[in-house]
C-alpha cells in the first residue's frame, strides 16, 4: 500500500489543541444524543439481578417505555451530556498531544501502530474523567421507575447524586472501580483509534490510490467511526460489566470481589450473563461513533487544526 507524502505544514486558523478541544467536545456531544438510550438499555440488563427482570435487550426497552415512558431511555443523560463532551474533548486533545509526541523530532507520518498507541494512551487519561460521569450515570440510570425500590427516589438528578455521593463516601466514592475503568479504556481507545485511523487510510487506498486517512470524506468517515465504535466495545465489554456492577452495588467491597461474583454467576448460569446489554450497546456503538467522528472531522476542518 502506497504511504502518503509528508504535506507541508499549513498555518493553523486556531491552535491544533484548542480546535481539537472543541472538536471533541462536539463529537461527546453528537455521540450522547444518538447513543444515551441503547446506553441506558445496557445498563439496566447488566445490573439486573440474577434471576434476570427481563427476558431480553427489546423486553427491556418495553418495559421502561410503559413504565417510565420514553424519558426512561435518557435517565441520567445531563450527566454524560455535561461530563462526555468535556471527557470527549479531553481524550481527543490527549490522542493529539500524544501523536504529536510520538512524531516528535521525525518528518516521517505516523503508522497506524503509532497512532493506535496514542490513542490507547489517551484512553488512560480520560478514565480519571469518565469514571464519576459513569458512576452518576449509572447510579442514575439504575433508578427503577417513578420511585426507588424502598418507595422514594434515592437521587432528584444527577447534581444531586453527585453532591449525596460526596457527603456520604467522599472523593474516593466518585472514583469508585477507577482501576477496571483504566482497565477498560486503555484498550479499547488502542482498538478505537487505531482502527479508526485504519480503516480511514484504507477507504482513501481504494479511492484514490494513496493511503492518507487526511483526505477522507464523510462517508469514510462515518463508516470508520462506526466500526471503531463495535471494536472499541469487543475489547471492553467484559471490564464494563464488571465496572456497572462495581458503581451500582457497594455490596461489593472491590472490583476483584465483583469479578469473582460475576464468575460465580457465569459457573452456575452460562456466558450469557458476561453479555448482558451487549446488544444495545453494539447498536449504539455504531450510529453514536459514526456520529462522534463526523462531528470531530467537520469542526476540525471547520476550525483548520488538524493534527
Amino acid at each position: 500500500m502506497e504511504t502518503a507524502a509528508v504535506a507541508p505544514k499549513k498555518k493553523e486558523v486556531v491552535p491544533k489543541a484548542i480546535g481539537q478541544f472543541a472538536a471533541g467536545t462536539m463529537g461527546g456531544w453528537a455521540q450522547v444524543v444518538v447513543g444515551h438510550p441503547f446506553d441506558t438499555i445496557k445498563v439496566r440488563m447488566q445490573t439486573q439481578p440474577n434471576p434476570p427482570i427481563y427476558s431480553g435487550s427489546m423486553d427491556c426497552v418495553r418495559a421502561t417505555i410503559r413504565g417510565e415512558g420514553a424519558a426512561g431511555l435518557y435517565k441520567g443523560v445531563t450527566s454524560p451530556l455535561a461530563g462526555i463532551g468535556f471527557c470527549n474533548a479531553v481524550v481527543f486533545t490527549a490522542n493529539g498531544f500524544f501523536q504529536r509526541l510520538l512524531q516528535a523530532n521525525s518528518n516521517e507520518p505516523l503508522t497506524i501502530g503509532q497512532k493506535a498507541v496514542a490513542g490507547g494512551l489517551a484512553g488512560g487519561v480520560m478514565s480519571f474523567l469518565n469514571c464519576p460521569v459513569e458512576l452518576l450515570k449509572v447510579k442514575l440510570q439504575t433508578q427503577y421507575g417513578s420511585a426507588g425500590t424502598s418507595g422514594h427516589k434515592p437521587y432528584t438528578g444527577v447534581f444531586n447524586c453527585g453532591v449525596r455521593t460526596f457527603q456520604e463516601r467522599g472523593i474516593t466514592g466518585l472514583y469508585r472501580g477507577l482501576g477496571i475503568t483504566i482497565l477498560r479504556d486503555i484498550p479499547s481507545f488502542w482498538a478505537y483509534f487505531g482502527l479508526y485511523e485504519g480503516m480511514k487510510s484504507l477507504m482513501v487506498y481504494r479511492r484514490l490510490g494513496v493511503a492518507d486517512g487526511a483526505k477522507s470524506n464523510g462517508v469514510e468517515q462515518f463508516l470508520a467511526g462506526g466500526l471503531a465504535g463495535i471494536s472499541a466495545w469487543l475489547t471492553a465489554y467484559p471490564q464494563d460489566v464488571i465496572k456497572s456492577r462495581v458503581q451500582m452495588d457497594y455490596k461489593y467491597k472491590s472490583t476483584a470481589e465483583a469479578a469473582r461474583a460475576l464468575l460465580r454467576e457465569i459457573k452456575t448460569s452460562g456466558l450469557q450473563i458476561l453479555f448482558r446489554g451487549f446488544g444495545p450497546t453494539i447498536l449504539r456503538a455504531f450510529p453514536a461513533n459514526a456520529a462522534t467522528f463526523v462531528a470531530y472531522e467537520w469542526t476540525i476542518k471547520l476550525l483548520g487544526c488538524q493534527v
